[in-house]
């Protein structure tokens, strides 16, 4: 089991420097993302395109961030040859990193479906589904952050099960738009984009439901990618007895 401190533990304090300040630059980078998730939904809200373009430029430092600790990642591991739960931190934080990434490219393309719903009339749904979707997933990786921050394996499991949750209202969503489309051809294009910019939500909370499928592996040693959300509680009780 991953323990609280148990990478602060070495004779190299150069070593635990090194893995705090990745942690660090990790979180620093989940705070960037966040925050261009919920500024994309706002842009999409308001319609402002100026915001929007704002959040597709900024798209280039979440990519930055990513390349920055990834090679950090690749120095720790050639420099200090990690074992046991170092080797699984780091590891974490390479694939949370990568999820954060793809986090970030889907705020830009929410963002540019806000560019385009600036040219359009108004959406005939009042964007209800993308306030509901949206504040569904920015709290899911809100949630898998702390999860990883706090090493909590209750939280990460309750985001992961959230999940199935966000994808009930994203299906239940597109129903009611392709309602909106049959009965008034003229909102096509708006409606289009809309459903595009849920798409984007929905992959947001997949991935936030990745970061805590990492998070349990790093506490827990369990890979719980392919294990039901319905088993997934007993599963790593489970686990935690026979520990």
């Amino acid at each position: 089991m991953f323990q609280q401190d148990s990478y602060r533990q070495h004779i190299s304090a150069q070593f635990n420097a090194e893995l705090e300040a990745v942690k660090n630059h990790l979180l620093e980078m989940g705070g960037l993302v966040e925050q261009q998730v919920a500024r994309a939904v706002e842009s999409l809200l308001s319609r402002d395109s100026g915001l929007a373009e704002e959040i597709i430029v900024n798209d280039e430092l979440v990519n930055q961030l990513e390349v920055s600790i990834d090679e950090e990642c690749s120095r720790i591991l050639a420099r200090r040859q990690p074992a046991a739960s170092d080797l699984r931190l780091v590891f974490t934080i390479a694939k949370v990193t990568t999820d954060l990434e793809r986090i970030g490219d889907e705020a830009s393309k929410i963002a540019r479906q806000a560019v385009r719903l600036s040219e359009e009339d108004a959406s005939p749904s009042n964007f209800v589904e993308i306030r509901h979707i949206g504040g569904h997933v920015a709290n899911m990786l809100r949630k898998s952050l702390d999860a990883f921050a706090r090493l909590d394996v209750d939280m990460a499991v309750e985001t992961i099960v959230a999940d199935r949750s966000v994808d009930a209202e994203y299906s239940t969503a597109m129903r009611s738009l392709i309602t909106f489309m049959m009965e008034d051809p003229r909102t096509i294009g708006a409606v289009i984009n809309e459903m595009w910019a849920l798409r984007s939500l929905e992959r947001v909370g997949d991935h936030a439901s990745n970061i805590s499928e990492h998070v349990v592996y790093l506490v827990r040693g369990l890979d719980v990618r392919h294990v039901e959300p319905d088993e997934l509680v007993a599963h790593v009780e489970e686990s935690e007895r026979n520990s």
